[in-house]
């Protein structure tokens, strides 16, 4: 894996900015998996490329137990402040390929705006190792709508222009087929939820950089970034606000425990 995929350095100094300003995820999410029997509280979660926590509190508020396995310092000391005092969670400095928790020690696996980092074939083998139980595996990340609105497609176009290797990363582009691979066989249940923020100009400018793929303060690039970012704000704003849509989007199924070989 190159260097511009590594997440475990990427958004060092992205956390603040993430923290305060990525989307969080619907609370339909937890309803959903509760009624359709995949989620009880009894389950213990490995929440795999945690971030700052986002997902493993959703669970926290429900009762469950979480490791919140994140590779990145950064993004893991911000998550265990985050998630302080909210429940039974470990904070475990690990990858989605070696996640260091102990053989069949969680019932679910989830990740989170992460999936698009890993190396697909030695997650599953780690996920193979540590589930037990129901041998669940949950991914789901926020789909930004790039069109719907004439603020979103200015936006996109922005980060087009702007984003230094935006083309090459963006985890919006993983198809379905591709996340199948990971489920072999056994397929996967998807299911959608619409997902929108409202941002002033000072939210909006903090989602921006809290994208890995843009520069930063002091950066070459930034102040034409922030000026064409400023323009277009100005222009479709209405009452002060822009609206940015997302789909969150869920791949729900259990993990072989082997893909079959495809014929030649």
């Amino acid at each position: 894996m190159s260097d511009i995929y590594n997440a475990t350095t990427r958004f060092s100094n992205r956390v603040d900015d993430y923290l305060r300003y990525r989307p969080r995820y619907p609370q339909e999410v937890i309803s959903f998996l509760r009624e359709s029997g995949y989620l009880s509280q009894s389950d213990v979660i490995a929440d795999i490329g945690s971030g700052t926590g986002f997902l493993s509190l959703m669970f926290l508020e429900i009762g469950n137990k979480v490791f919140a396995v994140e590779p990145n310092k950064e993004m893991r000391l911000a998550g265990e402040q985050f998630l302080m005092g909210h429940g039974d969670v470990a904070s475990i400095d690990g990858t989605a390929e070696a996640t260091t928790l102990p053989e069949l020690s969680v019932d679910i696996v989830t990740a989170a705006q992460a999936f698009h980092w890993f190396d697909i074939e030695k997650f599953r083998d780690e996920c193979r190792r540590i589930l037990r139980g129901k041998a669940l595996a949950i991914m789901m990340w926020n789909i930004r709508d790039q069109e719907s609105t004439p603020f979103l497609r200015a936006y996109e176009q922005l980060l087009r222009v702007h984003g230094t290797d935006y083309a090459q990363i963006r985890h919006h582009d993983i198809s379905d087929d591709e996340v199948g691979v990971f489920y072999g066989g056994a397929g996967c249940r998807i299911q959608s939820f619409p997902n929108n923020q409202v941002l002033d100009f000072e939210s909006v400018k903090g989602r921006l950089l809290s994208a890995s793929y843009v520069p930063k303060t002091g950066e070459k690039g930034f102040d034409p970034m922030i000026a064409d970012l400023r323009k277009i704000f100005d222009q479709h704003q209405q009452d002060g606000a822009v609206e940015i849509r997302y789909t969150t989007k869920l791949f729900i199924g259990k993990v072989p425990s082997h893909v079959p070989q495809q014929s030649a």
